[in-house]
C-alpha cells in the first residue's frame, strides 16, 4: 500500500508540472488582451487579470488536493487584501505564490525579474501589473504608489525560499517598505511537512508521504506604533528582528 500511495504522488506530481507549464502557455492566448495593450497604471484591468489567474491557480491548487498531492488548511486568510497592506510571507516552498494568491488574487506581488524569463510566468506578471525585483529606485517608487494607492502588496521578504535547514532569514527592505509606505502589514506564515519543493529540488524527489500545509494569518503590526519613537533606520532593524524571531517560533 505504502508503495502505491508513493506511485500514485509520484505520478500524479509529474502530470501536475505538466499541466502547469501546458496550461501556463496556453493562457498566454487568454491574457493576450491584457499583455498586447500594456495594463501599467491600470488598476481595474490589472485586478481583472489578477481574477483570471487567480482562477486558473484556484484550478490547479484543487487538482493538486484531489490528486493527493497535499493537503492544506488555510486560517484567517479573510484578513488578506485590504487597502495599503503589506502581507510578509515566509517562503518554504515553490508553491507559496500560487497557495496565497488562488485563494486572494486582488493581491499584488513582488516577484524575481528571473520569471520575465519563464515562458509560463511572463504573461501572468504583466497583465497583474506584478513588481519584478530589480532593486532599483524606481521599484520602490512604484511599490510605494501601489500600498499608497490602496492595493495590497504580498512579499517574500526572505527574497529566495527557505533552506532545507529551516531556517527563515528576513532582508530588512521589505520591513523598511512597510513602515515607510503601508497602512498596516500583516504577517503570514506557512509551514509545511514534510519540506519538499525547495530551491534546486529536483521534481521527482517527493516524499515518503503527502505533504501537508498549514497557512496562518498573524496579527496586524501597526507601523505608526514601530515609527512613533524611532527614525525608520532603527524602526526597521528592530522590526525586522521582531518578525525573523516569530517566523522562525511559528515555523518549529
Amino acid at each position: 500500500m505504502r508503495y502505491l500511495d508513493y506511485s500514485r504522488r509520484f505520478l500524479a506530481t509529474l502530470f501536475g508540472f505538466v499541466l502547469f507549464g501546458v496550461v501556463g502557455v496556453l493562457f498566454k492566448l487568454v491574457l493576450l488582451p491584457y499583455t498586447l495593450n500594456s495594463t501599467r497604471g491600470q488598476l481595474k484591468r490589472q485586478l481583472q487579470a489578477r481574477r483570471l489567474v487567480g482562477g486558473i491557480w484556484y484550478f490547479f491548487v484543487r487538482y493538486l488536493l484531489v490528486s493527493g498531492v497535499l493537503s492544506v488548511k488555510f486560517n484567517g486568510l479573510e484578513k488578506l487584501g485590504r487597502p495599503g497592506q503589506l502581507v510578509l510571507a515566509n517562503h518554504p516552498s515553490l508553491l507559496d505564490v500560487v497557495l496565497l494568491i488562488s485563494h486572494e488574487p486582488r493581491m499584488n506581488c513582488i516577484v524575481k525579474k528571473d520569471l520575465l524569463n519563464h515562458l509560463a510566468m511572463k504573461s501572468p506578471i504583466l497583465a497583474t501589473g506584478y513588481i519584478p525585483n530589480d532593486e532599483s529606485m524606481e521599484m520602490l517608487e512604484e511599490v510605494d504608489a501601489v500600498l499608497k494607492g490602496g492595493q495590497s502588496l504580498l512579499v517574500f521578504p526572505e527574497g529566495t525560499r527557505t533552506g532545507w535547514d529551516g531556517q527563515v532569514k528576513l532582508n530588512r527592505g521589505a520591513v523598511s517598505i512597510g513602515l515607510r509606505s503601508a497602512t498596516v502589514i500583516t504577517p503570514v506564515v506557512i509551514k509545511m511537512t514534510p519540506p519538499n519543493f525547495k530551491k534546486g529540488q529536483p521534481w521527482y524527489k517527493i516524499p515518503s508521504r503527502k505533504v501537508h500545509y498549514e497557512i496562518n494569518v498573524g496579527e496586524d503590526i501597526d507601523p505608526q506604533s514601530w515609527l512613533a519613537e524611532k527614525p525608520l533606520p532603527i524602526a526597521a532593524r528592530r522590526l525586522n528582528a521582531y518578525l525573523q524571531d516569530y517566523f522562525i517560533r511559528e515555523t518549529t
